[in-house]
């Protein structure tokens, strides 16, 4: 702490007389009250910087790094990408994967700037050399040796070490993995007792609140960087358990698996994707929320593998406009595109256009809500499946499948990644579509959509079909104006549309009111 002062002015002044009193004040240019002011001593105090270094001492033994041998492990071009999923390259994944879609909505550039048309031809013309080894970072939670990593550092291995913060290195095995969330469980067999850490209750973590990143970023092990809680509850397309915890402590390449930590030295999330233009940090970083991890590791632990419910619909979210074409009083529950052939949810009755608003009496909020309690349930439980179909509420009893063997696990609930667009108040005259015959007879064909029409606006394109208005099959044009009449009679203003086309089904909500 230093003082910085001036002496006073009863110590200048002393044995003054008014006239030097005048003298000092045109000498100096300043008033006497105004240097008065500065006659006592200026504190100045040292800043209050939060020092993590407590937590870093206590917590760096049980994170390390994790050294993955794989014979056919490729290299990518992860730099020039905007999405880092460990080993996989944002142009390595499939043509229907959300990110994808999103970016080919969103103008067909690529999150590096690039058009879609272009990268894939890089893509084709790059030479993918194979790499041995990969790494990525872990933490154990048990003084036994068993450690968290993600699934996608360890998923194509054939061997696996554990490098220790003291450089001691490690032979480990795996013992059961989740791509759905992204984790796994490695085992280190030895008599020596591990330091491990444990997970917090991440509901107390607020937006705001400090984080610490450990692990083992471009295999530099080791590694602290700090920072906050930007957001909860962040869905980035990578399946429908998203529910990741954004933090801008800086995450690179190799921290994938790594722990984040409250100040108490809990692990709050595991690090799993980054977004980044450039390839490395811009301070959006993505981690697995503890209570994820912490019942799918407890799985894994016990039989090297996660059984989730499985409902078997394809679903999308309940927009404002889709609830008011069906009657909803609220934007809630998740729409059912459609059900899969033999699955719980066909098995049951449940049918393409319903909502399904609660489960097991606990309301739904959206397709995301809807696909993690089915699946905290788990298989061959009996549920109480709350609808709204026709206007009315009802419920069926569903056996819920196993989410983890059956074959038609394949087909996953999912959410539609067609949203709807603001409205634009035009009337059934000016709906902006022109239909004719379907080729095959069912459903009404789709030739002409006014590009400038809401119909448009929606993704409604010439070739697609349309098979049902508010849930009733059409299939003539006067069956669509049946329909509307029908919805306008009760008082709605929107009537709800399910179209067909190459990619599959989703429904739209298009304009019904006259004038």
């Amino acid at each position: 702490m230093s003082k910085i002062g001036r002496p006073s002015l009863k110590t200048i002044l002393k044995g003054t007389t008014v006239a030097g009193l005048a003298a000092v004040m045109l000498s100096t240019g300043i008033p006497a009250q105004i240097y008065q002011s500065y006659a006592e001593p200026v504190t100045v105090a040292s800043p209050q910087v939060p020092s993590f270094a407590d937590v870093v001492s206590a917590v760096s033994p049980a994170v390390v790094s994790v050294r993955v041998k794989s014979d056919t492990t490729p290299a990518s071009d992860d730099a020039s990408n905007g999405f880092s999923f460990g080993g996989r390259g944002f142009d390595e994944l499939p043509d229907d994967h959300p990110l994808k879609r999103f970016f080919r909505e969103f103008g067909g550039q690529m999150p590096n700037g690039r058009n879609q048309e272009h990268a894939e031809r890089n893509n084709r013309n790059r030479q993918h050399y194979m790499r041995p080894v990969s790494q990525g970072s872990g933490f154990f939670i048990s003084e036994d040796g068993y450690l968290v990593t993600n699934n996608h550092v360890v998923a194509d291995g054939s061997a696996y070490t554990v490098v220790m913060n003291d450089g001691t290195e490690l032979d480990a095995k795996l013992i059961g993995k989740d791509s759905r969330t992204d984790l796994a469980v490695l085992k280190v067999d030895t008599k020596r007792k591990f330091t491990y850490v444990k997970f917090a209750d991440d509901a107390k973590i607020r937006v705001g609140d400090w984080v610490v990143a450990v692990g083992n970023p471009f295999g530099l092990g080791g590694t602290v960087t700090a920072g906050i809680v930007s957001a909860r509850g962040r869905d980035i397309g990578s399946g429908p358990y998203d529910d990741f915890i954004q933090i801008d402590a800086p995450v690179n390449r190799g921290n994938s698996g790594g722990p984040t930590f409250n100040q108490n030295g809990e692990v709050v999330g595991i690090n799993t994707a980054i977004f980044s233009p450039s390839g490395g940090s811009v301070g959006i970083a993505f981690a697995i929320p503890a209570s994820t991890a912490k019942d799918v590791v407890a799985d894994l632990m016990k039989s090297g593998k996660v059984e989730r419910g499985w409902l078997g619909v394809q679903i999308q979210p309940v927009t404002q406009e889709i609830a008011e074409s069906l009657g909803l009083a609220e934007a809630k529950g998740a729409l059912v595109v459609s059900p899969q052939n033999g699955s719980p949810g066909a098995k049951a009755g449940i049918k393409q256009g319903d909502v399904i608003t609660a489960v097991n009496g606990e309301p739904i909020k959206d397709a995301r809500d809807l696909a993690k309690k089915v699946a905290a349930i788990g298989p061959n439980k009996k549920v109480d499946v709350s609808i709204w179909r026709g206007g009315k509420a009802q419920s069926v009893e569903v056996t819920l499948g196993n989410l983890a063997s059956d074959e038609a696990s394949k087909a996953e609930t999912q959410q539609s990644q067609q949203q709807a667009q603001p409205s634009s108040e035009k009337a059934l005259a000016n709906l902006g579509i022109t239909v004719g015959p379907s080729d095959d007879g069912t459903g009404v064909a789709v030739t002409d959509v006014d590009p400038d029409s809401e119909a448009a606006a929606k993704g409604l394109k010439e070739g697609e079909k349309i098979t049902a208005v508010n849930n009733q099959q059409v299939a003539t044009a006067a069956d669509i104006t049946k329909a509307i009449a029908a919805a306008r009679k009760d008082g709605r203003t929107r009537a709800l549309f399910q179209i067909e086309s190459q990619s599959g089904s989703r429904f739209i909500a298009l304009p019904i009111n006259e004038g």
